[in-house]
């Protein structure tokens, strides 16, 4: 049987179904239920934060597959940890029953709890608390894995046969569930998530990873747990604020090219410098990255590159759709050759924030976006020295990239004129979707201090200006457009969201 979550749009809340599913849930027990209404009454019980009727309808979900973010839609709703949690303990429950009485009727074998955050802060009767998901699965990994063990060793114990012989019996072996999730391994969690991952191997409740993050562990650590790792999921290793180092990282890379369906690399702050002087070490890295063959995403954070992005991307196999390198040192000739190489004409997604373009970098990164013109969907200048007159000779090449959906250009000195001049030339782009601009530099004003003077907002020039860019909008027909200067819950879009 398909489940019909794995294509129906989550309901609205107004919607009769959904108005409907909330008077069903109201009674306990529930009443016999066709199965084409458990997706909505899952949504129900999980927005109306109702931890039993979530346990009763995964006890009889009558579907193999359960799949959260296809269910409710929104990743800020997958916060309620409670809900996750009742739903992560009617998974347990129920495995425990299946190893007592293999005929029992469950149907769910996948539970799908990707994009799920790994932490959660929430108030108490005692003060505030933190809730981790990567912890909480793995803690049920081992709950299971336990379980059948003792189960297994209570069937093995000898008992008297028919003709008085001893003999055992067998433990049954059950289908089991497979979670699908995003882990995140850190100093406090790292040790059950790899205890987890091998006890659960062959066990009734198994961890696929989607997206693997390590932040503050070892090399050493890091390659235990990838090596942990179940290889035919992962699309995605984060390694972020390990301070590994060129010797920690090669240490590692290894260890990659035994995930076939890996798609994303993300490397910042592991204090990994690519200068000159680090040439075996370069080549190293290079014949690595080479050894990934679906590799279509590759991101460095302050990372010294400085001259070398050629040779990092040499033996790449195929060209790379998002490439980040903010604060990555570049100079002119690593955007030329980024601009003259198969990447360019492919690129989805570039981030060069963090670069100094008012020197010899601009002409460089013309070049590069005229060449990713035709494919550029998101781009991300932040914190790039760019004044008034940059982007005004910007501004041209901006307007050819006829696919671009996303702009932040926060932290740059840029003024309310050429900034409504921007809007006004890049409205015309069919797919413009967000951007995100510096707080104008002629909306600040002088207050003097006993010691010196200070830089502040000026509230009412600001109202001004955001009137009049609230008018071009209005004026273009074009208000589905966000334009906005405030950073917060404006978050960078993510390659595979594209």
């Amino acid at each position: 049987m398909v489940s019909p979550n794995s294509h129906r749009p989550p309901e609205s809340m107004d919607s009769l179904r959904f108005l409907c599913a909330r008077r069903i849930i109201a009674q306990r027990p529930l009443p016999s239920i066709p199965a084409g209404l458990y997706p909505v009454l899952f949504q129900a019980a999980f927005l109306d934060r109702k931890p039993l009727v979530l346990q009763d309808l995964v006890a009889t979900w009558p579907f193999p597959v359960l799949h959260f973010q296809r269910l409710l839609g929104h990743p800020e709703l997958l916060r309620d940890h409670s809900s996750v949690q009742a739903v992560i303990q009617a998974v347990v429950a129920q495995l425990q029953r299946e190893l007592e009485e293999p005929s029992c009727d469950f149907n769910l074998r996948v539970l799908d709890v990707t994009r799920l955050p790994d932490s959660v802060a929430f108030c108490t009767s005692s003060g505030f608390s933190s809730w981790c998901s990567t912890k909480d699965l793995a803690k049920a990994c081992l709950e299971v894995s336990k379980q059948q063990q003792e189960f297994q060793r209570g069937r093995s114990k000898p008992h008297k046969g028919p003709s008085g012989a001893d003999t055992a019996t067998a433990a049954p072996q059950v289908p089991g569930v497979d979670i699908h999730a995003d882990l995140y391994a850190n100093v406090t969690s790292h040790w059950i998530l790899h205890t987890a991952l091998q006890a659960g191997a062959a066990g009734p409740l198994r961890l696929k990873c989607r997206e693997f993050q390590a932040g503050e562990l070892t090399a050493s650590k890091i390659v235990t747990l990838l090596e942990s790792l179940d290889p035919s999921c992962v699309r995605r290793v984060y390694l972020v604020e390990n301070f590994l180092g060129l010797k920690g990282l090669l240490e590692i890379l290894p260890r990659l090219s035994r995930f076939p369906e890996l798609r994303s690399l993300k490397l910042w702050y592991n204090s990994v410098n690519l200068l000159p002087e680090s040439a075996n070490g370069i080549r190293c890295v290079a014949k690595q990255l080479g050894m990934l063959p679906k590799l279509r995403e590759f991101s460095l954070g302050s990372c010294k590159v400085s001259g070398n992005l050629r040779q990092l991307l040499c033996d790449l196999q195929a060209p790379l759709e998002s490439l980040e390198l903010a604060s990555c040192s570049l100079v002119p000739a690593d955007l030329t050759f980024l601009s003259q190489s198969f990447h360019a004409p492919a690129l989805k997604r570039l981030d060069l924030s963090g670069h100094d373009f008012s020197q010899g970098l601009f002409e460089p990164l013309q070049l590069l976006l005229e060449e990713a013109s035709a494919s550029l969907l998101y781009l991300e200048l932040r914190d790039c020295h760019m004044n008034d007159s940059h982007l005004e000779a910007l501004l041209p090449t901006l307007r050819r990239c006829s696919r671009l959906r996303y702009l932040r250009l926060h932290g740059n000195s840029l003024s309310t004129a050429v900034l409504k001049d921007l809007l006004q030339k890049i409205l015309e782009l069919p797919d413009l979707h967000k951007v995100l601009y510096p707080f104008p530099v002629d909306c600040y004003k002088v207050e003097l201090l006993e010691y010196g003077r200070k830089f502040v907002q000026d509230k009412e020039l600001f109202e001004a200006a955001t009137a009049e860019f609230s008018q071009i909008l209005e004026n273009s027909g074009r208000t589905d457009v966000i334009w906005t200067c405030f950073p917060m819950g404006c978050k960078a879009l993510d390659y595979f969201s594209l």
